[in-house]
């Protein structure tokens, strides 16, 4: 068992499993505004900041719109289906619960903007998370340490002292290079190895106590 000050938590694939309403909201505005798409280019967003993903999405869909704007019909599309069904992944809910219960802090660290994370916060208990930090938040997103660093220092904890639980190579390479011991639970993309990054298949079963030791 890892002793942490803290575990911060990616949201989009790793405790929800919001990629697929992502993916078929980037094709409603392909079609919407007459331009291409493809599963590539989809898999190509995943963990990326999402202003990011709007100048992507400009340029290889082939679509006249700002990115803000893409951005906007994005997040309208997303919203409208989390709230009619929050896609929880797998054992994650149960181990936020197992590390609530023993007292360990746990911050959102997602690239999803506030508006978006607003029903999944609502369909958890209170307080579940002590902090939580949004695309919309920071100057840098993932893969950018900025994100980690700035939840680290909501808390008042040493990014060093962290787990991060992310399941993309965007997000476990802003974990790691802000100084976070990576548990990396792949979902709809590879990852690759990295010194600071521990793989589970899956987050059922996993408990506070079955959590790696932290990367020195």
């Amino acid at each position: 068992m890892g002793e942490y000050a803290a575990v911060l938590w990616d949201m989009d694939g790793t405790l929800v499993d919001t990629e697929p309403y992502w993916i078929e909201t980037e094709y409603a505005i392909a079609e919407r505004h007459g331009g291409s798409w493809s599963e590539e280019h989809a898999l190509n967003l995943v963990g990326n900041d999402l202003l990011d993903s709007g100048r992507y999405i400009r340029e290889h869909m082939g679509i006249d719109l700002e990115p803000a704007q893409i951005v906007e019909e994005l997040l309208d599309g997303v919203v409208a289906r989390v709230e009619r069904e929050v896609p929880w992944r797998p054992g994650a809910v149960d181990l936020l619960a197992d590390l609530n219960r023993a007292g360990v802090r746990c911050a959102l660290v997602t690239m999803s903007w506030r508006r978006f994370v607003a029903p999944i916060l609502a369909a958890l208990p209170p307080d579940t998370f002590e902090a939580v930090v949004t695309g919309d938040a920071v100057s840098n997103g993932k893969p950018h340490p900025e994100p980690y660093l700035t939840a680290a220092g909501i808390l008042g904890v040493e990014p060093a002292d962290c787990l991060a639980i992310e399941d993309s190579n965007t997000g476990a390479r802003s974990a790691e290079s802000a100084g976070c011991t990576v548990l990396v639970v792949e979902n709809h993309v590879p990852v690759l190895p990295g010194e600071r990054r521990v793989f589970r298949e899956t987050l059922v079963g996993t408990t506070y106590d079955d959590l790696p030791a932290p990367a020195r």
